[in-house]
């Protein structure tokens, strides 16, 4: 068996299977490139928009739901990094649910991480499509309704060609071109902080209107729909390269920390300034009718409206840069997750091919025609953000239990990382996750649920021909290790039918709501570790997916 860090040269041979050759991912990435790939895909198009959309909800107490959504982002990325340093593999956050629990959690958490992965990328086409429209050439790509027109729609499928083409040049033209990217894409936020709070602060704006004139439901609701938690996703992204990196048991919880504390604060700072330089006459109706001129574009809209016109152009420049990097990596990331899914057996082994320069080619295809496809029911920024998060989370939720299963079944195993109070955390992180999905509300979810079935259709239409025919990778479901997760689904889908968010029936009251998804989820947990697979399973598991990530079967 050959281990992780005795991979063969990048691009060779590392096996064959007939006449096919199997070639490894490439280890040519640092700690700057993870790290930049994660902070590169949280600072994106949530920063143009996230401000304004949460301050419409919550008012000023959009303070409030960022640092809830922060909390919530710092508790699953202290499990993921643990997880990453144990395990260094591509598609990382698609198969630890399939270490300790089997093919069907496995299949259905993998699902949910594709699923979000491949929708990022066409929501930063909108948002730079968006900002674009400012100028007078790009005015004819959108409708008065959001909706992408037909010339709008071939620039859509070109930006999503462009993301496609760079990814082909490989991971260390990649990394470099994201490195580069990120630069600009912290800068520019860091220097429209500066700029507004220096010339245009007005601590009345906190309280004029009230601090929370939406209550508790607006911070909440803020946390989930506005794009709160969407713009601080992204952490994992250092994670599904993980195949890729040079040191990954070092470098991984080092790059999904840090990536996280540099988001939380700049998001945060630009709320700040966002809310105490508007113009009382913008928000003087309330802040659920907050408008002025350019507010499709907010910042870049603001900075006009209070006189700064050079930093508007600045901005505009920007919300190509910055939707544009995350796009790129975002399309990265769907590759690799489809390989991992490929390497569990849940998908064709074509998942699997990369040419000569270690990249997973057929996976790239397959993500550009999805992100053609998102162009076309989703009309705007906004009305994908709310199935982004949820999907997200729910792929995010899938950590915590694996965390807590591994912790229970391989208590000894080697972590570079190892998180202090984790029997705290990991249950903690898995029930905020189920409260931010539930926040979503019923409208999304009932669409996340069509999404599922989907997948299960697909994913276990393969598994089902791949046991069939008897292929080397056919999965083993794992019915009892899963036993709960149809349980949580449903469970959790039924509180949010019958909950008050996101047109919901309302028959649960505020807080009862939110109690039943925190005991309910806790029920789950507990039941999840304790029917996981037994440690001689997992280990087996773990050493599988090391053969055939090193090219063997």
């Amino acid at each position: 068996m050959a281990s992780l860090n005795q991979l063969s040269p990048p691009g060779s041979s590392t096996g064959t299977t007939g006449t096919t050759t199997h070639r490894s991912l490439r280890r040519e990435v640092g700690l700057i490139g993870l790290m930049w790939a994660s902070v590169g895909s949280i600072i994106g198009s949530g920063w143009l928009y996230g401000a304004k959309n949460a301050v419409v909800v919550a008012g000023p107490a959009a303070l409030i739901a960022w640092g809830i959504g922060a909390v919530a982002i710092v508790l699953l990325a202290f499990v993921h990094a643990e997880l990453g340093g144990m395990f260094p593999v591509a598609g990382g956050t698609a198969r630890y649910p399939h270490y300790a629990f089997g093919g069907l959690a496995g299949m259905s958490f993998g699902w949910f991480s594709w699923l979000q992965a491949a929708t990022v990328a066409p929501i930063e086409v909108e948002a730079m499509i968006g900002y674009a429209g400012h100028w007078e050439f790009a005015k004819s790509l959108l409708n008065d309704n959001g909706t992408l027109t037909a010339s709008g729609f071939v620039v859509a499928v070109l930006l999503m060609g462009l993301f496609v083409a760079v990814n082909f040049l490989g991971v260390r033209v990649l990394a470099r071109t994201n490195s580069a990217t990120t630069w600009l894409k912290i800068f520019v936020p860091l220097f429209a902080i500066f700029v507004l709070a220096v010339t245009n602060f007005h601590g009345s704006n906190f309280s004029s209107h009230g601090f929370a004139p939406f209550g508790v439901k607006g911070v909440l609701t803020a946390v989930s729909a506005s794009g709160i938690i969407f713009a601080l996703l992204g952490f994992e992204q250092a994670i599904q390269l993980a195949g890729e990196s040079k040191n990954p048991k070092r470098d991984i919880p080092r790059a999904v920390l840090g990536s996280v504390a540099i988001g939380t604060v700049i998001y945060v700072l630009l709320q700040v300034v966002f809310i105490a330089a508007l113009p009382a006459a913008s928000f003087a109706n309330g802040w659920d009718k907050l408008d002025f001129p350019g507010i499709d574009g907010p910042f870049a809209g603001l900075a006009t409206v209070v006189g700064l016109g050079w930093l508007a152009w600045v901005l505009y420049f920007d919300a190509i840069v910055s939707p544009g990097g995350t796009g790129l990596i975002y399309t990265t990331s769907t590759s690799r997750i489809a390989y991992g899914l490929s390497k569990n057996g849940y998908a064709p082994q074509l998942f699997e091919r990369v040419d000569k320069r270690g990249t997973p080619w057929f996976g790239l295809v397959m993500s550009f025609v999805t992100g053609v496809i998102c162009f076309l029911p989703f009309p705007s920024w906004q009305e994908l953000v709310g199935f982004i998060v949820s999907a997200s989370v729910l792929m995010y939720a899938g950590a915590p239990l694996a965390f807590g299963a591994l912790r229970r079944r391989l208590p000894h195993r080697e972590r570079s990382y190892r998180l202090p109070g984790g029997a705290v955390i990991a249950p903690a992180s898995f029930v905020v996750s189920s409260l931010i999905i539930y926040w979503s509300g019923w409208h999304t979810l009932s669409r996340l649920g069509i999404a599922i079935v989907v997948g299960y259709v697909l994913l276990g239409s393969y598994a089902a021909y791949a046991t069939r025919k008897g292929l080397p990778n056919a999965p083993r479901l794992d019915l009892r290790a899963a036993q709960w997760l149809p349980v949580y689904l449903l469970g959790l889908g039924l509180v949010s039918w019958q909950g008050g968010f996101g047109e919901g029936t309302g028959r649960i009251p505020m807080w009862w709501d939110m109690a039943a998804v925190a005991v309910f989820s806790l029920a789950i947990y507990y039941w999840a570790i304790r029917v996981a697979l037994p440690a001689e399973v997992i280990e087996q598991n773990i050493e599988d997916v090391e053969v055939v990530d090193a090219g063997g079967h």
